[in-house]
């Protein structure tokens, strides 16, 4: 009944909207022809997750639909964070649509930038747009006025019970489950958080169906987040004799603690040190299954969408705020400059937009809210930094970033460029080089080859470059003065 309320309060509003819009869209179209926009947004979710993309051996039918009926980006990246809830800065970059210091320097006062009117949904409903928003937000804003409908806005995920940490030791009972909803987490309130987004948004596309406007819907998935909770016929599919030891296995990283991500961390602390196969493989095992369980209310929502008769004009976004390692390097979390903790998937399924395909320009996941301005007919604000992908999906042979910038606290740096990689621990003082177009999984360090060093110095000059444009006020130069040309 609430939810009916708010959507009959927010009719007038709407239609007012409307009408303003259709005699101020920046490209003069008629109101109809502006799409809706789905946005499923996942957390904690690595690039190589999805199945039909053929890196890992994972059931995601639905998302497998959306790989072949759009295009996938197959090199986005998330710029880094400020601290180590990386989510929080990847979902205020997402929102306010300003590069990682830039963003890191509004945070405080993001609800202020709510009020301004410079949210991504607020541009939105400026446009005229229906806005809705279900699941994780960690914004410093108030979701429920950022947009016009709202259900359980949920908060990070709460840490993990004792039992649920430094697990599992093969050999000793492991006294946590995924599957027993007494240790809460995402069963918290008695149904699993990602069932819970899958009714909501099936709710509110049965009411979308019923109106005229266009929606804008923000779901935000908490899962694959740690505690990796499923249902037990989920964790089922994946014994362990079907996961596979990562290639890039690590017992332990050499600079865990210079870098951030050492044992306190909540993320790395989930596997017993010196990491373990077994514990690795049922980390993975834990991971595939909540994927799996989340892709079947994608599936859901799919389904809605097209019940609605709203799925031929409906542009749908997937992608996640960041990667995860769950193993790679030694590592279980996301607080590294590591492909498999800073790519994530990004599919793209629209009208027009070429089916099967995939892109490897880079892009940073954020580019999604500029992207969907331009197709509302928004003129792209000032403030807002990330780059439309509309010339990407239409074929133009563009490259918005020609290289690519991260950065971790004061602890880590990162560039990528032509096929190169630099990373820097500018408290371990130490460089780490890949040719990561050779070196995909990013094994073979190559810092301390003599013949690498102008490829070192052409990146570190890269990486101040790209500080600059950021807002990076980190003085590279204090720790790696033999870099300076």
């Amino acid at each position: 009944m609430k939810f009916a309320r708010r959507l009959s309060n927010a009719l007038a509003l709407s239609l007012l909207l409307g009408a303003l819009y259709s005699t101020t869209a920046a490209c003069g179209d008629d109101a109809d022809a502006r799409p809706n926009i789905l946005f499923i947004f996942a957390d904690d979710q690595c690039f190589e997750t999805i199945g039909a993309l053929g890196h890992t051996d994972i059931d995601t039918p639905n998302l497998d639909q959306l790989v072949r009926q759009g295009t996938t980006f197959t090199h986005a990246y998330n710029m880094g964070a400020w601290g180590g809830a990386v989510c929080v800065a990847s979902r205020t970059m997402l929102n306010t649509g300003r590069y990682l210091w830039h963003a890191h320097d509004v945070y405080p006062t993001s609800e202020k930038e709510r009020q301004a009117g410079r949210f991504w949904s607020e541009h939105l409903r400026k446009a005229g747009y229906d806005t809705y928003f279900s699941g994780k937000w960690h914004v410093r804003a108030d979701a429920t006025k950022a947009f016009d409908f709202v259900n359980h806005v949920r908060p990070g995920m709460p840490n993990q019970t004792a039992s649920g940490y430094n697990r599992p030791i093969e050999g000793q009972p492991d006294l946590w489950s995924p599957f027993e909803t007494k240790f809460d987490g995402f069963w918290k309130g008695g149904k699993h958080w990602s069932e819970v987004l899958g009714d909501d948004a099936t709710g509110y596309l049965d009411q979308a169906a019923k109106r005229d406007q266009p929606f804008f819907m923000y779901l935000a998935f908490n899962a694959p987040h740690d505690p990796r909770q499923s249902p037990q016929q989920y964790v089922d599919r994946y014994p362990l004799e079907r996961i596979a030891v990562p290639e890039n296995y690590l017992s332990e990283y050499p600079f865990k603690e210079e870098m951030g991500a050492g044992k306190s961390l909540r993320d790395e602390k989930l596997a017993p040190f010196p990491r373990t196969e077994y514990a690795v493989k049922v980390n993975r095992q834990e991971y595939y299954a909540i994927i799996t369980h989340m892709d079947a209310q994608i599936g859901r929502i799919l389904k809605a969408l097209e019940a609605s008769g709203k799925r031929d004009n409906t542009w749908i976004f997937f992608t996640a705020d960041h990667g995860l390692a769950v193993g790679r390097h030694g590592l279980l979390g996301k607080q590294n400059q590591y492909d498999h903790s800073v790519r994530v998937p990004f599919m793209v399924v629209g009208p027009g937009v070429a089916a099967n395909a995939q892109n490897d320009t880079p892009i940073y996941l954020q580019d999604v809210m500029p992207t969907s301005l331009e197709l509302a007919h928004v003129a792209r604000p000032d403030h807002v930094e990330f780059k439309s992908l509309l010339p990407l999906l239409r074929g133009a042979d563009v490259k918005h970033y020609d290289a690519i910038y991260g950065g971790y606290t004061d602890r880590q740096r990162m560039v990528t460029q032509d096929g190169y990689k630099l990373i820097l621990y500018p408290t371990a003082k130490t460089a780490r080089l890949y040719h990561v177009a050779r070196d995909p999984l990013e094994m073979k360090d190559l810092a301390g080859d003599a013949a690498n060093q102008d490829v070192i110095k052409k990146l570190f000059t890269k990486l101040q470059v790209l500080q600059r444009e950021n807002g990076d006020r980190l003085n590279l130069a204090a720790a790696f003065p033999q870099l300076m040309n």
